[in-house]
């Protein structure tokens, strides 16, 4: 009876190990560093960042007044955003053995620092960067989104 309850408790923390690789490896990236007050919308709801809080390909960031973040997404893509910015990681996929994803982001307000990664390196096309009046493609390798105040409100 005893060794059956060992059996159930392994294969019940073989199964929850499982579960929580698959949950990580949808991570879009990780915040890597962090000043200020830094919020992270998801699926209706809001926490505040941290360093080593996992970013998804749906998460909304908003960065308050004199605050910054930087994310490293897993394709190696750095994003830092400055004060009063609205970002939203609309989709985000990388295959880590073939390079192909796509990187699909929209800046509503503030300000994007972005050193692309391996995604932008292997399919530039993939890699799409919006404001609320331009779309961005990348075709090099560092550059800098500013968007006015007269952005999107943070919903």
């Amino acid at each position: 009876m005893r060794l059956r309850a060992i059996k159930y408790a392994l294969i019940l923390a073989c199964g929850c190990m499982a579960v929580a690789d698959a949950l990580a490896a949808d991570a879009a990236g990780v915040v890597k560093t962090l000043k200020g007050t830094v919020q992270i919308e998801r699926a209706g709801g809001s926490s505040g960042a941290a360093v080593g809080s996992e970013v998804y390909g749906s998460d909304r960031i908003v960065t308050g007044p004199e605050s910054s973040v930087g994310i490293t997404l897993r394709d190696t893509t750095q994003l830092s955003a400055g004060a009063n910015t609205i970002l939203d990681l609309n989709k985000f996929a990388f295959n880590t053995t073939t390079h192909d994803g796509v990187l699909d982001a929209s800046i509503k307000r503030g300000s994007l620092a972005v050193i692309s990664g391996k995604l932008a390196k292997a399919n530039p096309d993939a890699v799409r960067f919006s404001t609320p009046t331009t779309t961005l493609g990348v075709r090099g390798t560092e550059f800098i989104i500013e968007v006015g105040d007269k952005g999107e409100s943070a919903r």
